[in-house]
């Protein structure tokens, strides 16, 4: 298994390769050369898996065992999972309604990105530790992910890793989950610039190629293909938990839910899709729509600028892994990839070609939620089950609630038998303990754990970059004092 670039301009890596890479040198992201191709019969053998075991199944379709041997991939999974609250790792909670949550966030810092970071980190140490090397991580977070890498990585002598937060963009839980970790390892930068501001002075560091060898530059954002492998067990075992039988031929559609910014999860979703998955993708998008107008128009272009919205995570106008699904689509054509992105870079608009655009649309549906959309999805699942929904969850709910069949009856009545028949899941990226300040706008009391309220009583570091500093600059200086200490 090699990993290309998506603007075909780097030469071909290995897992290895792809796993300690930012970007590619040419500007694009890592995918596989070649999607492996699923039969029935082994989705059949498969759907009795536990998550656990379906990510380790996955895994080793796409990490040769000649670089990682079957049975240390093995291990590094379960080590990776080992924190987890829930013996299952992730949990599906069927509601009234038809209303199918997966819930995503039983790891240390109530997120999604927990499950794929875990993974990562344990992949890195291996490789690390066998080559008795060091590398300095660059990360960039519009909430969640900063503090599930910080997580996956604190405490190693062989990882510097160094975030970037939105200040006054993520919660105070997001914030404080990465500005409590007082480790020599981390380093927190709270930046006064929205989601895709704070990628800049990171997309600066990463094309100087001197620096980024010097300091063996990587990393854990969703531009990391490890991140996007261990995110495709997310929709199988969503299918296999909300498909009715699998004894028929064909086998049944399962509609997936995503809620999603930089479009990490749904390139997972799509490249499922291409293994052979029968679903159905959603991709649901807050007020910054930039994906969802994608899909519906081929409009791939930025607004004036980020709205602030209570799915906070979701902030973002440049979802830079739209490049793999674009890639994907387009039948690997590089050239037309590179075309396109490098336009966008300059431009920032883009229309998509026709017959690309058409093909979008095939593969995924999208939905936009305002945030009035949001309060109502939150208010009418507590109403109905009793049950929390983050605002991210509850743009999926929104879509569900919102569907023709629920409505009322359509005048095609194949359309809505097939919507009515066919199952859907909601994926639930984060749990709304994270989020008060949208629970008490929707009039919901928080309910919240030990080991968030404990945040508030914790000392907390991090070094703010105000408007107008060299951003840059101040990271590379950081990053050289960090290196004086190995």
């Amino acid at each position: 298994m090699e990993y290309v670039s998506t603007r075909g301009g780097a030469g071909a890596v290995d897992f290895e390769g792809a796993l300690f890479s930012g970007y590619a040198p040419d500007g694009g992201l890592f995918m596989p050369q070649c999607i492996p191709s699923l039969d029935g019969d082994t989705l059949r053998r498969w759907s009795c898996l536990s998550y656990r075991e379906l990510v380790k199944e996955l895994c080793s379709l796409f990490v040769p065992a000649e670089l990682v041997p079957r049975r240390t991939l093995n291990d590094l999974i379960d080590r990776a999972f080992s924190r987890f609250r829930h013996k299952d790792v992730v949990h599906l909670s069927k509601l009234k309604d038809g209303l199918n949550v997966l819930e995503l966030w039983h790891g240390v810092t109530y997120a999604f990105k927990d499950l794929s970071l875990s993974c990562t980190g344990q992949f890195l140490q291996y490789f690390l530790e066998k080559k008795q090397k060091h590398v300095t991580i660059l990360v960039g977070t519009s909430g969640d992910t900063g503090s599930s890498a910080i997580e996956s990585v604190r405490g190693q002598k062989n990882m510097d890793i160094f975030v970037l937060l939105p200040k006054g963009f993520c919660t105070q839980i997001q914030e404080l989950q990465m500005t409590t970790v007082i480790e020599d390892n981390v380093h927190v930068f709270a930046a006064h610039g929205n989601s895709d501001e704070i990628d800049e002075p990171i997309k600066e560091l990463f094309a100087d190629v001197n620096f980024a060898r010097k300091h063996n530059l990587m990393s854990l954002n969703s531009v990391n293909w490890s991140r996007i492998m261990v995110q495709i067990a997310h929709h199988f075992y969503a299918y296999f938990q909300c498909a009715p039988s699998l004894d028929t031929t064909p086998l049944p559609v399962v509609e997936i839910v995503v809620p999603t910014g930089g479009g990490g999860n749904i390139t997972a979703g799509c490249i499922a899709q291409k293994m052979g998955l029968p679903i159905q993708l959603v991709a649901v998008v807050n007020s910054n729509d930039i994906i969802h107008r994608t899909v519906q128009h081929g409009d791939f272009s930025l607004a004036e600028s980020v709205k602030a919205t209570l799915a906070s995570a979701m902030d973002i106008q440049e979802p830079y892994n739209m490049e793999r699904i674009l890639w994907l689509l387009s039948g690997s054509d590089s050239s037309l990839i590179k075309t396109l992105m490098e336009r966008f870079s300059v431009v920032k608009s883009l229309k998509l070609p026709e017959d690309l655009h058409r093909k979008l649309s095939e593969t995924l549906r999208s939905c936009s939620a305002s945030d009035e959309d949001i309060v109502r999805a939150m208010q009418r699942c507590w109403e109905e089950n009793r049950y929390l929904l983050c605002p991210h969850s509850a743009a999926a709910a929104h879509y569900h609630y919102s569907q023709p069949e629920r409505a009322c009856l359509h005048q095609n009545f194949s359309y809505f038998s097939f919507h009515f028949s066919s199952p859907r899941c909601c994926l639930a990226p984060a749990s709304a303990a994270k989020f008060q300040d949208a629970l008490l706008r929707a009039g919901l009391v928080p309910e919240l754990p030990p080991e968030i309220t404990a945040l508030t009583a914790m000392e907390t570091r991090s070094t703010p970059l105000e408007r107008g500093q060299d951003w840059a600059q101040a990271l590379r200086e950081r990053i050289e004092a960090a290196a004086q200490r190995w």
